[in-house]
């Protein structure tokens, strides 16, 4: 999907669920990673994250894009725009939009240091190295070993 397709499908929305205008700009924002996407206070426009269009398809951004909306419209409404604010709360349950994205980032497994005490045998996982000849074992304060 193109940004000019983006902005056809904003427009199209915001006519059909908030029966307003959509006057502004909505495009993909490459550099958004946590957000599907953002709704500019200040020049109005609502960029998106183009990897959930990729991922869950266009259902999915379309949610994002009446999500946006009702910040877009509430704001200029002068009415509350936030999460928190009931007014966003009932706009959301009125046009059916989601209240948070799914996550686009892969979950990725935690990576554990392994070290064990040479005395007592007493094993520390740690998710960032440890300074062998700064610490010691907790228990009997023997010397540390790394095994993994």
């Amino acid at each position: 999907m193109t940004n000019k397709e983006l902005q056809a499908l904003t427009e199209a929305l915001s006519d059909s669920y908030f029966d307003r205008p959509f006057q502004h700009t909505a495009i993909f924002n490459p550099r958004l990673r946590t957000t599907g996407g953002r709704y500019l206070l200040s020049s109005h426009n609502i960029e998106l994250n183009e990897k959930h269009y990729a991922k869950y398809g266009k259902e999915e951004l379309i949610g994002i894009i009446k999500h946006e909306l009702c910040h877009y419209h509430l704001h200029l409404l002068g009415k509350g725009y936030r999460h928190k604010d009931q007014d966003f709360k009932q706009l959301l349950k009125k046009v059916g939009a989601p209240r948070y994205c799914r996550s686009v980032k892969e979950s990725q497994a935690q990576i554990y240091y392994v070290y064990q005490c040479s005395s007592c045998e007493q094993k520390y996982y740690r998710k960032r190295k440890v300074n062998q000849s700064k610490y010691v074992c907790g228990v009997c304060r023997g010397k540390l070993q790394f095994l993994s």
